[in-house]
Order: C-alpha cells, then sequence, then structure tokens
C-alpha cells in the first residue's frame, strides 16, 4: 500500500475507526488493553497458590481458560504480533540492545534499564487502573463514545508522558 505520508494518519484513523465499529458490532465490545494486565497477573498469582479471591480481581483470577478464551487477551497479542510483522514488512525492524538515547543517559547497564521498566510498568499499570483504562481505551474508544473522562484521561496521559520524558531525557529528544 503506497500511502503519501501525509495522508497516513487519516487513512489508518479512518480503518482503526472502521475497526472499532466492527469489534462493537460482532463483539460487542470497545477497544481497551489495560484489563488484561490484572487477569494475567491474577491467573498467575494464584497458579502459585496465593488466594487472591477477596482481591478486586473477580473473572481475572478463575486461571488459564479464562484467560486464553477472552478476547482482550488475544486483542494484547495480536499487537504485538501484528507490530513485529509490519515492522518486518516496511523494512524498519531493527535490534538494540539499548536504545542509544538510554544509554547516553543511564549508561549501558541492562539491570538498570530492567529495573527502571519494571517499576515503570508498575506505576503505569496503577495509573491506568486509576484513571479507569488505559491509552488505547480512552483514546480509542472513549473518544468515539465522545466521553468527557475519557478527553480528560487523554489530555492527562500525554501531559504525563511529556513530564516525564522532559524529566527523564531533558531536552534531547526535542
Amino acid at each position: 500500500m503506497n500511502i503519501p505520508s501525509r495522508y497516513k494518519p487519516y487513512v489508518f484513523g479512518a480503518l482503526a475507526g472502521l475497526l472499532q465499529i466492527a469489534s462493537v458490532a460482532i463483539a460487542g465490545q470497545f477497544f481497551g488493553t489495560s484489563t488484561t494486565f490484572p487477569r494475567t497477573a491474577g491467573m498467575l498469582i494464584n497458579s502459585i497458590g496465593f488466594d487472591v479471591s477477596q482481591a478486586q480481581l473477580g473473572e481475572f483470577a478463575d486461571g488459564p481458560a479464562v484467560l486464553l478464551t477472552n478476547w482482550q487477551t488475544w486483542f494484547v497479542i495480536g499487537i504485538g504480533i501484528g507490530a513485529f510483522l509490519m515492522s518486518r514488512a516496511t523494512g524498519t525492524f531493527k535490534r538494540e540492545r539499548l536504545p542509544q538515547m538510554w544509554t547516553e543517559r543511564f549508561g549501558p547497564s541492562m539491570r538498570t534499564r530492567f529495573g527502571l521498566s519494571i517499576l515503570g510498568g508498575i506505576v503505569a499499570i496503577m495509573g491506568v487502573r486509576m484513571a479507569g483504562g488505559c491509552p488505547s481505551g480512552h483514546g480509542v474508544s472513549g473518544l468515539a463514545q465522545l466521553g468527557v473522562s475519557s478527553l480528560i484521561a487523554v489530555t492527562m496521559f500525554f501531559v504525563g508522558g511529556i513530564i516525564t520524558a522532559r524529566l527523564i531525557y531533558g531536552r534531547a529528544g526535542a
């Protein structure tokens, strides 16, 4: 598909909108990914013997059968597979041990990268749960429904992301 760069946001935005309509028409569900992570965590915690029945996980702790039959789990897996396949198809795939911007700021330690990634993931998922959804859920589904809470959440996601990037990297990315 040879689409001029200036039209790509419109073409792919329209395709995302059509996919959203199909998702609601066929599955009765809007897009979102953040629920998959506590669902998976609940299943993993339950599988090693911790009783999470009193936690606010509901169906999330019911085990692999619920996890693997849930459309959101496959949606999240598909995002990763689709991104990989498209990067290969477009020739933009590249392997690197650590991004150059990271090593310039924090050095070459994989331990530091791993630790800060885990910490960042924990903070991010806590924020997503407090916001009542993730950027894809609010940004694609919530805004498509003209949700005021989604407009506020998306605005805060962007503001928080810009502030965090500036604090971590300074003006290096600007």
